[in-house]
């Protein structure tokens, strides 16, 4: 059963106006001047023209005054306006800059509908990345980001995170000198578990250290759609290499892993290089500016025996001695798949570079295509050895540090 309709509880425009128009209205109706009070038989706006008349309703009988849809007591369905589509989620950045107390980055609102977005050194801070946290989750633009260099910290760091766990657009993103440290690295290291489109990430100098590197390993490991990991100019050592090492044994994704720029030494190095021994994706491995020494050096060789699928190692700057680099080299005497391999600045000398080359050249199947001797100067053996290599391997470059006018290689 209707209830009674009150004026309190109807909209001004269909509020039934007293006075003369009522009479009037019974007149257009055919004489019939009388209705039940409750149900108004024309609903008048507030400056309604005179003389209307209410069209019967179909079916209405001959003498039966015609009902119309607000005859019935029903309740207004009042719906609230919808948004306008917002694929680039500039309205809620807006809302969530407004939120956080931050200013909108008027970059960012430019370019946020372009499928790659640089926003290098924009100085966002925490509160700004988390701003720009909220609409990139639904953003359906951006497949490359680079936010260098913002000053995020752990807490734009674990923004970042939650943001990739969720959207499935995004496949690069750079968040290196971000001050992330282990904290950021955690939240990273979750989410890697999740997502499933990230291709490349990149988190050069984060001041990440083993215990981030313990979080970091537990992704790799689980997961295998990440392509490519910069992980260079840390503070990641020996237990890094360790953890690491594991991981890249595991991992069956990972195309290129860059670790340059760390203090990975010793059982670090080791553990690094047996891992590289057992997988069987890796394409290029970034192991410049550490300290393998020579014990790194040696594992590595033994690794290139086993290893046939990686195409670029660089070794550089690693206190690399003259046996070492000749234990190295042992790896490379019947390696099939090493394309580039640096060595620049190490202390091996003309000797080492000597033992890398002479090994190359006794292997037919080595692919060999450039080597890097950058800083180390040669003599003029290791000359006359390259000139002889260059009829076997025409398309071999070497770069080196210098001529010394002297035939005598020793070690």
């Amino acid at each position: 059963m209707g209830k009674k309709v009150t004026r309190e509880s109807l909209l001004p425009s269909v509020l039934e106006d007293d006075g003369p128009e009522t009479e009037h209205e019974g007149v257009e109706l055919g004489g019939i001047g009388s209705r039940p009070p409750s149900r108004p038989s024309k609903a008048y706006s507030r400056g309604s023209v005179d003389n209307q008349t209410v069209t019967l309703s179909d079916g209405s009988s001959l003498g039966r005054p015609g009902t119309v849809d607000e005859d019935y007591d029903t309740d207004l369905d009042l719906k609230e306006p919808e948004q306008p589509y917002d694929p680039t989620g500039e309205a809620r950045y807006r809302e969530a800059c407004k939120s956080l107390g931050v200013i909108p980055a008027s970059y960012f609102l430019r370019n946020m509908h372009h499928s790659e977005l640089n926003m290098t050194h924009h100085g966002l801070g925490p509160q700004g990345t988390k701003a720009l946290a909220v609409p990139l989750v639904t953003n359906l633009s951006i497949m490359r980001l680079n936010l260098r260099d913002n000053w995020m910290e752990a807490t734009g760091g674990s923004a970042m995170a939650e943001l990739l766990k969720e959207n499935c657009y995004i496949t690069e993103i750079d968040l290196s000198e971000n001050r992330l440290g282990e904290k950021g690295a955690e939240a990273l290291s979750s989410m890697l578990l999740e997502n499933t489109t990230l291709v490349s990430l990149s988190l050069s100098a984060n001041d990440l250290n083993d215990k981030a590197a313990n979080h970091l390993s537990l992704a790799i490991t689980t997961n295998q759609r990440l392509e490519r990991m910069d992980l260079s100019h840390n503070k990641l050592g020996d237990a890094t290499g360790e953890a690491l090492g594991h991981a890249i044994a595991e991992n069956t994704g990972m195309k290129s892993l860059s670790l340059a720029w760390n203090c990975i030494r010793g059982r670090g190095a080791i553990a690094v290089a047996k891992g590289l021994g057992a997988n069987i994706f890796l394409r290029k491995l970034d192991l410049s500016y550490n300290g393998l020494g020579k014990a790194g050096a040696v594992a590595l060789g033994e690794a290139l025996r086993e290893n046939n699928t990686l195409e670029e190692l660089d070794i550089s700057n690693n206190r690399i001695p003259p046996e070492g680099a000749i234990r190295f080299s042992i790896g490379l005497k019947v390696n099939k798949t090493i394309r580039i391999l640096k060595m620049a600045r190490n202390p091996m000398q003309s000797a080492g570079c000597f033992g890398i080359l002479t090994s190359i050249q006794s292997n037919p199947a080595s692919v060999m295509e450039y080597l890097d001797f950058s800083d180390i100067t040669v003599n003029l053996d290791f000359d006359a050895l390259y000139s002889t290599t260059k009829e076997t391997f025409p398309s071999l470059q070497v770069k080196h540090g210098g001529i010394v006018n002297v035939y005598k290689t020793s070690i």
